[in-house]
């Protein structure tokens, strides 16, 4: 006669039930936190960081003036690696307001600043 115990009754308990049910919610909840870190560092490939540059050249070229609106302008794709993204900014100088249009060449292979440049439009209106 065998006398070991079946610890596995095949029965589904509470117990059981409220277990699988928190594990469900854990894996959720890291998904919900971990998936939108992975996304921004992805978009950190995109235009997020130079626009933080330009947004700091903008700060250093009109300081001490409000800068009210950004605008991500979109890229424009070069030759090999290279593109270009273009970034508005509207600023008002001396009381008269102007957009500030900062183009930023880089590579995407290495991540490298190629080229930055700042003009300036009159703002019509």
């Amino acid at each position: 006669m065998n006398n070991r115990k079946n610890h596995f009754t095949g029965k589904i308990t509470e117990k059981k039930v409220c277990q699988v049910k928190k594990f469900i919610q854990l894996f959720i909840f890291l998904s919900l936190v971990l998936l939108p870190s992975m996304a921004l560092a992805k978009e950190e490939d995109g235009y997020a960081k130079y626009g933080r540059i330009a947004t700091a050249v903008v700060r250093e070229d009109y300081p001490g003036q409000p800068v009210t609106e950004y605008a991500y302008l979109g890229r424009e794709e070069l030759s090999g690696n290279r593109v270009q993204d273009r970034f508005r900014f509207e600023v008002k100088e001396n009381g008269v307001e102007k957009f500030v249009i900062v183009t930023v060449v880089h590579d995407l292979s290495n991540k490298k600043l190629l080229n930055l440049s700042v003009t300036e439009e009159m703002r019509n209106g």
